[in-house]
């Protein structure tokens, strides 16, 4: 028998080389972070002061149409603030096995940490939820700044009364457990039109979420304390009685 058969590894090499995928592996699979200019916590906390309708029109400005999750993906709290975090990604799917399921999230929760954002694709699993009330706690107590599920989430009122941002499609009572199983954290996601990489920047309000590629976190963040000035303007030239063509001649929009 051949090494290649022997060999996972060197199977997947010969695949890769036949079907020449070395660009997608790339993306998908072995992306670094990209260097960000400033430091984390002041470019989290600046995001964190803006909303994602601001965001989402710079996205728009860098011809990145479909940068927000589904509208199936709410927040839990309706008056939700706005949060920023860096996405820290899982993935999940329908499965009655049982075994293995806690090992490997008690491992995700180690790797989760100060400033991350979880992003949680649920497989569309509709009878089991993937976070609740010890959750929550695990991972707030962490430094992680929200979580949005593409799935449901169970223990309502002890989340809610934990003050921590969740994004969810729907509640139910049932867990996991039996039910559905954690397979991968840290990779690439595509969560409806949108694809999460690990790193990439989360911003999340009542409105909903927004995912910003890391490569151009700054300048997006720039633009859009730019475009938060500008609208301070437009809403004083409102309140004094400025007519729609003298807003418009000074530059502003409605």
């Amino acid at each position: 028998m051949s090494a290649r058969k022997d060999d996972p590894a060197a199977r997947l090499r010969a695949e890769v080389k036949a079907m020449r995928l070395d660009w997608l592996v790339a993306e998908r699979e072995a992306r670094p972070l990209a260097p960000l200019p400033i430091a984390e916590k002041p470019l989290l906390d600046r995001y964190a002061r803006l909303y994602t309708g601001a965001v989402s029109d710079v996205l728009r400005e860098h011809a990145l149409m479909d940068q927000a999750l589904p509208m199936r993906i709410q927040p839990l709290r309706p008056e939700q603030p706005c949060t920023a975090g860096f996405a820290f990604t899982a993935k999940s799917a329908p499965n009655t096995q049982v075994t293995g399921e806690m090992t490997l999230r008690g491992a995700m929760l180690e790797a989760m940490g100060d400033g991350h954002f979880v992003i949680w694709d649920a497989g569309g699993a509709e009878d089991s939820t993937a976070w609740g009330g010890v959750m929550t706690a695990a991972a707030k107590a962490r430094g992680v700044r929200g979580v949005a599920i593409d799935g449901g989430v169970r223990d309502t009122r002890q989340v809610m009364d934990a003050d921590f941002p969740v994004f969810c499609r729907f509640r139910h009572p049932n867990a996991a457990l039996g039910r559905a199983m954690l397979s991968h954290f840290q990779v690439p996601l595509r969560i409806g039109p949108v694809m999460v990489h690990p790193g990439d920047i989360v911003v999340a309000d009542m409105d909903g979420v927004v995912v910003v590629p890391r490569a151009i976190a700054l300048p997006v963040l720039e633009r859009c304390e730019e475009i938060l000035g500008l609208e301070r303007e437009i809403f004083t030239w409102i309140e004094q009685g400025d007519s729609v063509a003298e807003i418009s001649a000074k530059g502003g929009y409605f």
